[in-house]
């Protein structure tokens, strides 16, 4: 199984992406703060999911990684809360971007709860 064939790490880097394009247009004194917090943050979510799937045979492995995913997924939603109120973001794209990390938070608990599908 290729990692690029799951349908969570298709999301989610197309989530991380997504966040990369949005946070280019953040003002420079955030570069070293909130623009590199986001960044980072999303794009572990699909990081996390590539490493899970050579942890695939030992369960607890597996799903402790996808766990990790799940909580970068998680910073990446705060960090996004922060971008919103400080007005680098519109409501709009708050809605989106948030709404795809929602999504990718599914499929990654589907995967947790269902770990023997993915060996």
């Amino acid at each position: 199984m290729r990692f690029q064939d799951l349908l969570a790490y298709k999301k989610s880097f197309e989530f991380g992406m997504s966040v990369f394009h949005i946070s280019k247009t953040f003002p420079t004194e955030e570069k070293y703060s909130l623009t590199d917090q986001i960044r980072r943050s999303s794009r572990s979510v699909s990081v996390n999911i590539a490493e899970a799937t050579r942890k695939r045979r030992y369960v607890n492995h597996f799903i402790s990684k996808l766990t990790d995913s799940d909580a970068e997924n998680s910073e990446t939603q705060s960090w996004l809360e922060y971008a919103l109120a400080c007005e680098y973001i519109n409501q709009e794209v708050f809605d989106n971007l948030t709404s795809k990390s929602l999504e990718v938070g599914k499929l990654l608990n589907y995967m947790m709860t269902n770990p023997d599908k993915f060996n």
